[in-house]
């Protein structure tokens, strides 16, 4: 920029979208910005915690696509955040799309460990549908009304007869298998079942280069070395906005007020909203006055908004193998293919068809993330700990056939009744399309000759492609900062002290 900017911008939530705008703001010259957050730190759903001595995730865990093409990648190697292995060229220039190539132990609802071989032929089935779903509307929509339906229907026609000749308990294993996968898709999409997502919307996300990793030392390390390089007195905390009043009609300076819980009243210029899906659908009548344009009220209702939960669990010493980076669940004793489950009050354990190895962050810790998605995560929620304790040493004792093994302390995230977020991140539900994703970023009031651009949106489920990432959240911050950066470039210099 040419000078110093006074316009003031105020930022609704202080996640990774709401940091990386102010971050762009302010290096670009802004010099009233400020970012209102409802509970009492930063990074929203980024965030780490610890069970017992090991560091863990209760939020964003992954980097997908650690490549110089994905701007946190490039972020958290700068802040020295990453391990050397994520660091190697070859690590960065693997293509693996969705599925890392991560060492498993296979185990059944029998008690029996059975050899990752054995399971290959259900994997590379799965894998290979999932990366050859439809992309295009030229398939019948009425033959897969969904991705749920695609899958199954192609994993019956396959298997008929790529399996006819293995005999009918191999069958049911490599079945049961399946909907292990399909369980795990679910969590990715933070969906109930993949028959809640769009066939079309699905191939909208697109994956970056390289071999998933995570941050060492947790993920917050990238919120505070960003909130580092911010003015201390930047963000408010316990703040949170009851409402936006904001113009339809075109008006000049401090067209937008920011009224807070406390009554509070904020005049700004513009204001970019970065608050969850799960909460713009719960709260977008009272949290806009005037109430928000049909067509964005419509894709907040078209995209979908899930749950996907972890609970992790210590253990006294290991069960798995040394090697063991992933371990799945078979359950032997269902018929067909499902990734739900009926009565889920009684079997919402069932929901949980892998456990992630979690990297010991020192010696003699062993602790695994279970992984749940879907009204199942949400009935799990409500639960006390002793009870979820109870179930999963019961899964495990079922699993393994070792009634000795009794985890030591559990941890589980709450993402459902968490009630700034009320959820985890969106998804592509049945009928959303490329153009809602659009519609999600649009500012307001709608676009004009001379946009004043009131109110702006950022945040994952504003991505048209990287919606869900951590990658998504962060770029779209920086796209809204560029929006008003641009915004002035353009303008005549109202708010412009030119520098001499």
């Amino acid at each position: 920029m040419a000078g110093n900017v006074d316009a003031k911008i105020v930022i609704v939530g202080c996640g990774i979208a709401g940091i990386a705008a102010a971050h762009r703001l302010i290096k670009s010259g802004f010099t009233n910005v400020r970012i209102l957050e409802a509970t009492g730190r930063s990074g929203g759903r980024i965030r780490t915690g610890k069970l017992g001595n090991t560091i863990i995730e209760i939020g964003a865990a992954f980097i997908h696509g650690p490549s110089e093409e994905n701007p946190v990648f490039c972020l958290a190697r700068d802040y020295n955040l990453l391990d050397p292995e994520a660091l190697k060229p070859e690590n960065q220039a693997v293509d693996v799309g969705e599925y890392p190539p991560l060492v498993p132990n296979w185990f059944t609802s029998s008690g029996q460990k059975v050899s990752p071989e054995s399971m290959n032929p259900a994997l590379e089935l799965f894998h290979e549908l999932v990366e050859n779903t439809p992309q295009a509307k030229t398939h019948k929509q009425r033959s897969w009304p969904s991705v749920g339906d695609f899958l199954k229907s192609e994993v019956r026609r396959r298997t008929a007869k790529k399996w006819k000749d293995k005999d009918k308990r191999t069958r049911q294993l490599l079945l049961g298998a399946i909907s292990t996968m399909l369980k795990e898709e679910c969590c990715s999409s933070a969906t109930h079942s993949m028959e809640e997502l769009d066939l079309v919307g699905f191939s909208m996300y697109l994956s970056i280069k390289g071999v998933d990793c995570t941050f060492p030392s947790g993920s917050e390390g990238l919120v505070s070395n960003l909130m580092s390089e911010l003015p201390a007195d930047l963000v408010s905390y316990s703040r949170p906005v009851r409402c936006i009043h904001w113009s339809s009609k075109e008006s000049g300076m401090n067209a937008v007020t920011v009224e807070c819980g406390d009554g509070e009243r904020i005049a700004a210029d513009h204001v970019i909203v970065t608050v969850s899906l799960g909460y713009l659908k719960k709260h977008h009548s009272t949290l806009f006055s005037p109430p928000l344009p049909a067509q964005k009220l419509q894709s907040i209702h078209k995209i979908g908004f899930g749950t996907c939960d972890k609970i992790h669990v210590e253990f006294e010493s290991p069960w798995w193998d040394a090697d063991c980076e992933i371990i799945y669940l078979v359950w032997d004793d269902e018929e067909g293919i499902s990734d739900h489950v009926a009565d889920i009050s009684k079997n919402w354990i069932r929901k949980i068809s892998s456990f992630t190895v979690v990297k010991p962050s020192e010696r003699g810790s062993h602790v695994l993330c279970g992984w749940i998605s879907g009204h199942e995560a949400e009935h799990m929620e409500t639960l006390p700990e002793q009870e979820v304790r109870r179930s999963i040493t019961e899964l495990i004792h079922t699993f393994t056939g070792d009634r000795t093994i009794t985890p030591k302390r559990i941890l589980c995230t709450r993402w459902f009744h968490d009630p700034w977020t009320l959820g985890s991140y969106c998804h592509p539900a049945i009928g959303c399309s490329a153009q809602d994703l659009k519609n999600m970023m649009e500012p307001l009031p709608k676009r004009g000759e001379q946009q004043p651009l009131q109110v702006l949106f950022a945040g994952e489920a504003t991505h048209p492609c990287y919606y869900s990432s951590l990658h998504g959240a962060l770029l779209s911050g920086w796209r809204e900062a560029d929006r008003l950066i641009s915004h002035y470039s353009l303008t005549s210099p109202l708010h412009l002290d030119q520098k001499s």
